[in-house]
């Protein structure tokens, strides 16, 4: 189990690797769970070292990146027997009573409607009897669903707390998502090339359109913060829905918003993205071979943006400037704004400082 990942690279070679094992390894990305981060990479990397000495492998390290995902870890429930041991009940046999946290504050057992104790939310294991069977939430919300919560309820690093509400909170973002594709398809296709000359509206939506594009792929592929990536997913649908725009040119936006998200969401629920680019408009082409997005530098571009005022360490006014604003022309519109005027009567002006595109800071 130490080299196991050696032998990989030299499938029916006669001895423990052949030349092929200087070819792969080291390995680019190892996942595994965190109980496993302590003896079994001690020896994994020891033995790896020992190989390397031996000249059967050439790289130092037997991988380039680690990730130790944490464990899932759901409530536990369980009674008291006349011994004083106690015996352990599933999840799924309990009628659970939360509060508005979502915390669970009461629970009975399905079968005779009686309290049973409530422990405390761990691992889920054989001898806690509170794992909760992956096939029986597939059947309900759907791989997609369920493949969707796994990556969003935690970093892929820290415990995830098994969650149905979260599961069902997926499941509504994945109907909103399928909902949305398919209003757009009944008012006809648009390509996203015949998009005009944009408004004021509209740019924004593009703007946060690409920087939701940037982010998911930064966070995916340098960050592996899945969790984060979705999240700026469901925040960009949030957005999209707020504008209706029933125009050519917002009818292109749309198409290629819907048509981005798809191609971004698809890493984690596959079945439905590949439903969505068909309905699309791309029923010749598969998913899977299309180039990953690539945010579009000059829908990235502001035109102005927000930059903070305090005086003497307190927030007093936000103002937009010219996001091509010199310092001394955004302190001079700091300057000229009113609340900032308000406070500064009367005052000693000792110093002030500028971030350009970010704060003003007035000391007195």
């Amino acid at each position: 189990s130490s080299w196991y990942y050696a032998r990989y690279t030299s499938p029916g070679a006669s001895a423990q690797v052949d030349e092929r094992a200087g070819y792969w390894l080291p390995v680019d990305q190892y996942i595994g769970g965190i109980e496993h981060a302590i003896l079994h990479l001690l020896y994994f990397r020891f033995y790896h070292k020992l190989m390397r000495d031996a000249g059967l492998v050439h790289s130092d390290e037997p991988v380039i990146n680690l990730l130790c995902q944490g464990m899932v870890i759901a409530e536990t429930f369980y009674r008291k027997d006349a011994d004083g041991s106690k015996t352990w009940i599933n999840p799924s046999e309990v009628d659970m009573q939360r509060d508005e946290r979502g915390r669970v504050v009461g629970a009975v057992l399905k079968a005779d409607g009686r309290p049973v104790q409530i422990g405390s939310i761990e691992k889920m294991s054989k001898s806690k009897n509170n794992g909760i069977d992956p096939q029986s939430m597939v059947d309900k919300y759907g791989a997609d669903t369920v493949r969707l919560f796994s990556m969003f309820a935690a970093p892929p690093e820290q415990s995830l707390e098994w969650n149905e509400a979260g599961v069902e909170g997926m499941a509504r973002f994945l109907k909103r998502l399928w909902r949305e594709v398919h209003i757009h398809v009944a008012g006809g296709l648009s390509k996203p090339g015949d998009l005009g000359p944009l408004d004021a509206d509209q740019k924004m939506l593009r703007r946060k359109l690409h920087e939701t594009i940037a982010k998911v792929g930064d966070d995916l592929g340098r960050r592996h913060a899945f969790n984060t990536a979705i999240a700026a997913l469901m925040e960009f649908m949030n957005a999209l829905l707020r504008c209706e725009d029933p125009s050519p040119c917002g009818r292109a936006l749309r198409q290629e918003s819907l048509e981005a998200v798809v191609l971004l969401l698809n890493p984690f629920t596959p079945h439905i993205c590949h439903s969505l680019w068909q309905a699309l408009g791309h029923a010749e082409q598969l998913l899977e071979d299309q180039p990953w997005p690539v945010a579009d530098p000059e829908a990235l571009h502001k035109e102005s943006v927000t930059v903070a005022i305090q005086i003497n360490g307190k927030l007093r006014a936000t103002i937009d400037v010219p996001a091509t604003a010199s310092q001394a022309e955004t302190q001079k519109l700091a300057m000229a704004n009113t609340s900032v005027h308000k406070h500064l009567q009367g005052q000693s002006l000792k110093r002030v400082i500028v971030v350009p595109g970010k704060i003003v800071n007035i000391v007195l």
